[in-house]
């Protein structure tokens, strides 16, 4: 099956399986994927994740975290998307709920959060917002 927007499908796997209350989910795996995956564990949203290799694609396995049997994962929205590109420059780089969330950014230096774009004063494409 041809997925149109992957980004939005790693996303939408990642809430339905924290609002089932599932411990893991599989994604199909892409670097992007994993850049996005690595955000998300090093903000402290996601316990781990492990990419295996098959002779296709490969996959992506998320270990989601808990807090009190609730996914740490308050939501989790797509903003850029295939049909409405989302671009914003480094003054206008987003704050997600006064900074209590994460903007996921996709700059010329690599992907990021808001925070670290602010620092090195780029701005680029607003892929995501978790809080």
């Amino acid at each position: 099956m041809q997925i149109t927007d992957a980004i939005a499908d790693m996303l939408t796997r990642i809430r339905n399986a924290g609002t089932a209350g599932h411990a893991t989910v599989m994604i199909p795996a892409s670097n992007l994927k994993k850049a996005l995956a690595q955000i998300l564990l090093e903000e402290g949203y996601i316990a781990r994740f492990e990419c295996s290799e098959d002779n296709k694609q490969g996959m992506i396995k998320v270990t989601l975290k808990y807090a009190a049997r609730k996914s740490v994962i308050k939501g989790i929205k797509r903003i850029s998307k295939p049909g409405l590109r989302v671009y914003v420059d480094k003054e206008n780089l987003p704050s997600v709920l006064g900074g209590l969330g994460v903007a996921i950014v996709s700059t010329s230096k690599g992907i990021m959060t808001d925070k670290k774009a602010r620092a090195l004063g780029v701005g680029g494409e607003v892929m995501a917002y978790v809080w």
